[in-house]
């Protein structure tokens, strides 16, 4: 990367670290390097870096927020060809790649819960899916608008799912639309001790939400040493910037909280339809929001998220799980991953069917494998069915058995005389075995047992009444549920504190949109 001209920086100060170690984000010795695959090699890498900065350079992005625009031009940034759009030269971007952390902290309300990006074992951190309006009640597996009670139940279940790193909280029927997201993440972040991803619907409702989020951490500082939360900021494919998105940026500045930027571009719609164009346009749009981040949020942890969608031509239906939408992932995760060196993020579960069913298992498995084997840091989507827009409670536990299988699966088998066993393997007898051996009796127990998935005979399948892994998903999703505490994890003034702020948006935001409507 060439070297960039030294210039003063601009906006807030850098948000205070937190206070682990210094090699908290090491990499562990013991574990061999990851395994990847991915589409694009050096030459083609390079040539689709080249086009991003040449866009962001020559044509820009749009951005309407007026402290983002004042501050992209006193950082070096130039007026594009229309009112709004702001040239980046390429050397601004190529400062904001150099100092933006490379490692973040996504902790728990417990130490044990921490997660630390890149993981020292170079593997992924599972999520739940988000934006879900739907819900499938695992008792009857009928299909209903998601409310706070299945947001309490998603806690429970994703609370006791090992595989599974954070929650996000999802949109919520039953509480004023405008405010739907408060109430949602204020429920979800007081019924679960893991992290919890934070995804505000309008600007208004930011600084209740992050107020929130202190409350439940103990405090403002307690938040910025330990982040309970991360947010998410998205672009507005092609190419654009709102100005909420941009006001998050500002708001996770302050309170140190790590930026998700999310690009969504969906091939056929709001980008070109091939699978080299979806990338390039998620790259700009990501390098975009991480050069806002730089500006206005210095210091800032930004992971990479491109979430990747192609159109149904037939239809015009959005999916997540073709083909083409999980080459255009493992392309945009290899590109952000590798090629500008940045913490990376994607769907790595999910399906467009609406069901729990056989293409939805199918779907899933290709797609978490197929990513995680790409490189990503985060792997979204565990729950997530008919692209994104419904949670199944029994497909979480079914993706967290996948989730295990596909951690271990990439694995790198340490290959030496040991694991060999060559000793005994060139001394074997004619008609000998390895079951009593002490290499097998060390090792067995490092095999990976299924917790869900069945290996039963075919007569005692039958004797427990064709009971399979749906079966038993079902039975520890519902045992979750019903085990889980009623009021939640936080202490009572925390949770008053909280429904005092939702009521207080309630009042507030419901009652300047009601006015807002009027006037129009």
């Amino acid at each position: 990367m060439a070297e960039t001209p030294k210039r003063k920086r601009r906006g807030r100060a850098a948000p205070p670290q937190s206070a682990k170690p210094a090699d908290a984000f090491t990499q562990d010795a013991r574990f061999a390097p990851r395994p990847l695959l991915g589409f694009l090699s050096p030459d083609r890498m390079e040539f689709l870096k080249q086009r991003i900065f040449a866009l962001l350079e020559d044509y820009g992005v749009m951005v309407v927020h007026p402290q983002a625009r004042a501050a992209f031009l006193a950082a070096g940034a130039s007026e594009g060809p229309e009112a709004g759009r702001i040239r980046l030269p390429r050397a601004l971007v190529e400062e904001a790649l150099a100092t933006t952390p490379k490692q973040a902290l996504l902790a728990g309300k417990k130490a044990e819960l921490d997660l630390h990006i890149p993981r020292r074992d170079q593997g992924f951190i599972l999520r739940t899916g988000t934006g879900a309006h739907g819900y499938v009640d695992p008792r009857d597996t009928k299909y209903r608008n998601l409310d706070l009670t299945a947001v309490r139940e998603i806690a429970a279940v994703a609370g006791d799912l090992e595989q599974v790193g954070f929650i996000a909280h999802p949109f919520v029927a039953g509480v004023p639309e405008v405010t739907a997201d408060i109430h949602s993440f204020g429920t979800m972040i007081a019924h679960t001790d893991k992290h919890v991803w934070m995804q505000p619907y309008q600007w208004e409702n930011i600084d209740y939400l992050m107020r929130i989020a202190a409350v439940a951490a103990g405090g403002e500082s307690e938040l910025r040493a330990r982040p309970i939360t991360s947010v998410i900021t998205c672009s507005f494919t092609p190419l654009e910037f709102k100005h909420m998105d941009t006001e998050v940026i500002i708001q996770a500045g302050k309170y140190g909280i790590p930026i998700h930027a999310c690009s969504l571009p969906s091939g056929g719609g709001t980008a070109p339809l091939s699978v080299p164009a979806m990338t390039l346009m998620a790259g700009a749009e990501i390098l975009g929001m991480m050069t806002m981040a730089h500006i206005l949020s210095p210091g800032t942890p930004v992971i990479a998220t491109p979430l990747m969608f192609n159109l149904d031509m037939r239809t015009g239906s959005a999916l997540q799980s073709s083909v083409e939408s999980m080459q255009a992932a493992n392309m945009a995760i290899q590109l952000m991953k590798q090629g500008f060196g940045m913490m990376a993020h994607t769907y790595g579960s999910g399906s467009d069917t609406p069901d729990a069913d056989h293409q939805s298992m199918a779907e899933r498995a290709l797609l978490m494998q197929n990513i995680a084997l790409a490189g990503a840091d985060i792997l979204g989507g565990v729950g997530q069915l008919e692209c994104a827009t419904v949670f199944s409670p029994v497909q979480a536990v079914l993706d967290n058995e996948i989730g295990a299988m596909v951690r271990r699966f990439i694995r790198t088998p340490q290959v030496d005389a040991d694991s060999l066993n060559w000793d005994e393997l060139s001394q074997i007898r004619v008609g000998g075995h390895f079951l009593d051996s002490d290499h097998t009796v060390r090792l067995c127990r490092d095999q990976l047992i299924p917790k869900v998935f069945h290996r039963d005979g075919r007569d005692d399948y039958e004797a427990s009444e064709r009971h399979g892994a749906f079966e038993t998903a079902r039975d520890q999703a519902l045992a979750s549920i019903r085990n889980a505490p009623e009021q939640g994890v936080l202490s009572e003034d925390q949770r008053r504190e909280i429904a005092q702020m939702s009521a207080q948006a309630d009042k507030h935001i419901v009652e300047a949109y009601a006015g807002k409507v009027a006037v129009i």
